[in-house]
């Protein structure tokens, strides 16, 4: 088939019907939409170029700069997609955590700006920091930048509308239920919209990491505030699934279904299974379900490898994320009022896992900082702190440094989280160091 341009490529992507005798779920019939099979690899080729289509010209003849806030896929596809037009981009994110990825936005030539990564943990003490930098550079040289937003862009999810939910419903008309990741929520929204004007009815499943993990391409239960599209009213259900479960899954995808997906797409068939599980098809009666596969592989090996190096021959390593919640329950905790007469003790180590902007901004005295996820790769090669003395972990309100006190408690360690975490020391009326340390 000939195409003239790779613009050409972007969607109409296959339906693959999935083998009821491999999922082996009874009155399932599940399709996986193959988003991997876009030409620069991802769902989210479809969104870039949805968001500059109807302006490149304008945008060629003015001379001016794409910017964007983006962890890896939109930033890739906007970069190819500004480069065969004779555009400039700009990328600023505080999110990207895998090798591969950075990699590959440095070999497209992108001019990448990554900023004090922010913790994991809630931190209503900070900015959020990209946004608010974005904001200061458009404002420093007005007329320079035409900013893609794809946080807030309503093309978003319109493209998703247009393109892959009418794609699916030409292929096989209206189905029961949609399950995707949520990054931006464009693919959800966008796609489910088209498909409910066939089947109202219909259920859309949101995916989302659990609050302390990390699943690369979709945000945390504690991120979505960030993500102005998001609607939570939309989504009749939004699992939370942790990056062992999508691992798990997406092995399962990889292996027996022989799709090369990345763990997003794992992350969403587990959220599927669970859904079922809790939700179970009633027996005679049929449910046709489709879920979107977001991306490749082979970008996340070295996610992969530090989650389960066991999958590359080498020894396994537990992680703070591995406690169940009963575990992290259990963690001393230290309160504000007691720690502040640690303080004078040097052999009380005081470690702040936030990111280094809010460190800055402010941190018990004497802490030093090791962001959350240095610290938890310090951590998968043992302990880096001494036995003999008492550590307290600070994150912004009590619930990260929980698990990283259980985990090293478990190793032998007097940890200790401090109770309520930074918020909670700042609300007692105690000073707050600023600074680097």
């Amino acid at each position: 088939m000939l195409y003239n341009h790779v613009t050409e490529l972007i969607g109409n992507t296959p339906l693959l019907r999935l083998d009821p005798q491999v999922h082996g779920i009874p009155g399932l019939e599940l399709y996986a939409k193959l988003e991997y099979l876009n030409p620069f690899g991802s769902v989210k080729d479809r969104i870039a170029w949805g968001m500059i289509r109807d302006h490149v010209t304008d945008l060629v003849a003015g001379g001016k700069t794409l910017i964007e806030a983006s962890s890896g896929n939109t930033a890739k596809a906007l970069q190819v997609l500004a480069s065969v037009h004779g555009l400039d981009l700009k990328v600023l994110t505080n999110r990207v955590k895998v090798g591969e990825v950075r990699d590959v936005l440095l070999l497209l030539g992108t001019d990448l700006e990554e900023l004090p990564g922010l913790s994991e943990c809630p931190d209503p003490t900070v900015p959020n920091d990209v946004f608010s930098t974005i904001a200061t550079i458009i404002a420093s040289e007005p007329g320079r930048y035409f900013h893609t937003s794809q946080y807030t862009n309503p093309d978003n999810v319109t493209t998703h509308q247009d393109t892959t939910g009418r794609e699916i419903a030409a292929d096989i008309g209206g189905i029961d239920l949609l399950v995707g990741g949520l990054g931006t929520t464009g693919s959800t929204r966008g796609t489910a919209t088209q498909l409910k004007m066939l089947n109202p009815a219909m259920q859309t499943i949101g995916v989302v990491s659990t609050t302390e993990d990390f699943i690369p391409g979709i945000r945390s239960e504690a991120e979505m505030w960030e993500v102005g599209l998001f609607e939570p009213g939309f989504y009749d259900q939004i699992v939370a699934i942790r990056s062992t479960e999508a691992i798990d899954a997406t092995l399962d995808l990889v292996r027996r279904h022989g799709l090369l997906v990345g763990p997003t797409s794992g992350a969403a068939y587990a959220a599927l299974r669970e859904h079922l599980r809790c939700n179970p098809i009633p027996e005679g009666a049929g449910c046709s379900a489709v879920m979107i596969v977001c991306d490749r592989i082979e970008w996340y090996l070295s996610y992969l490898r530090s989650r389960r190096p066991e999958l590359f021959g080498q020894k396994p390593r537990a992680r703070p994320a591995d406690l169940t919640e009963a575990e992290v329950a259990s963690a001393p905790v230290v309160r504000v009022d007691e720690l502040t007469s640690w303080l004078g003790d040097p052999d009380v180590v005081r470690v702040d896992t936030r990111g280094a902007m809010a460190y800055r901004i402010g941190h018990v005295p004497g802490a030093i900082n090791l962001r959350d996820d240095l610290l938890e790769d310090l951590l998968t090669q043992g302990s880096p702190f001494p036995a003999s003395s008492r550590l307290v972990f600070i994150c912004p309100i009590g619930e990260y440094s929980r698990r990283i006190a259980a985990f090293l408690t478990q190793r032998g360690h007097r940890a200790y989280s401090l109770d309520g975490g930074i918020v909670a020391w700042r609300d007692a009326g105690h000073a707050l160091e600023t600074g680097t340390r």
